[in-house]
């Protein structure tokens, strides 16, 4: 009688503790979503119903790898940020947020954001960043052009950097000038930022990625437009004190 009395008192408190369980998860009513006035955690993985991946908000150790149609590459080189990745229906990256911030055992300051958001199955179009250090600081924004994805793939990009490796180093610079020249990279178009001399500018740039005209300000003010041909000179110059 004593083992049958130990049996039922053991399995209350087993049907009390999964019942608790099941209020604060929630799962009493499913209708009922659960509340928590805070909750600390390394990594929340935000997913569709059938599974798929479409938010990662993580810490610096358990960041993820890219993803491409739903499966994770390795990335090790993104251990050294916290923050969040985009993940677009298919399951492939399309964007994210990451940042960093610290001093090193020699002092030195390692410090930026980064804000991007990607072209389909490609690589960013628009980016926000800022990067910190005890000799710059640079803010800006930059905004890209990026091949179609069936023209260039990220695999593509992986084999191109992989081609110039093996080349000598005198043939590198031709060899991504050629395929620039054929639109198989992506090309920085514009940047609006600040300037290592504390001014201010906004690059505008052709397809090739060459600056084409700038709008500049100056530490003490002074603001002028400058034109410049193919070869990055100055062809003509606008100020307030210029003439035509």
């Amino acid at each position: 009688m004593s083992q049958l009395k130990t049996f039922f008192a053991g399995a209350a408190a087993m049907a009390s503790a999964l019942a608790a369980v099941m209020l604060l998860t929630g799962a009493r009513d499913p209708g009922k979503h659960a509340e928590f006035d805070e909750i600390t955690v390394g990594r929340i993985n935000i997913v569709e119903p059938d599974g798929t991946r479409r938010l990662v908000i993580s810490n610096r150790a358990q960041f993820p790898g890219d993803f491409m149609q739903g499966k994770e590459g390795e990335r090790p080189d993104r251990r050294a940020f916290a923050g969040m990745l985009f993940i677009n229906d298919e399951g492939t990256e399309n964007g994210g947020l990451i940042q960093k911030g610290g001093i090193s055992d020699d002092g030195k300051v390692s410090s930026g954001l980064s804000l991007t958001f990607d072209r389909f199955r490609q690589d960013q179009t628009l980016q926000l960043l800022t990067n910190d250090s005890a000799t710059h600081q640079q803010t800006g924004v930059r905004i890209n052009d990026v091949p179609y994805f069936q023209k260039t793939s990220m695999a593509d990009i992986q084999r191109f950097a992989d081609e110039a490796r093996k080349l000598p180093a005198d043939q590198r610079e031709a060899y991504w000038q050629k395929l620039s020249e054929e639109e198989r990279l992506s090309v920085n178009r514009i940047w609006l930022g600040n300037t290592r001399d504390k001014g201010s500018a906004l690059q505008l740039k052709d397809a090739l990625g060459r600056v084409r005209m700038m709008l500049l300000v100056s530490a003490s003010g002074a603001a002028e437009i400058q034109m410049l041909d193919a070869t990055g000179k100055v062809s003509k110059t606008i100020s307030p004190t210029s003439r035509d």
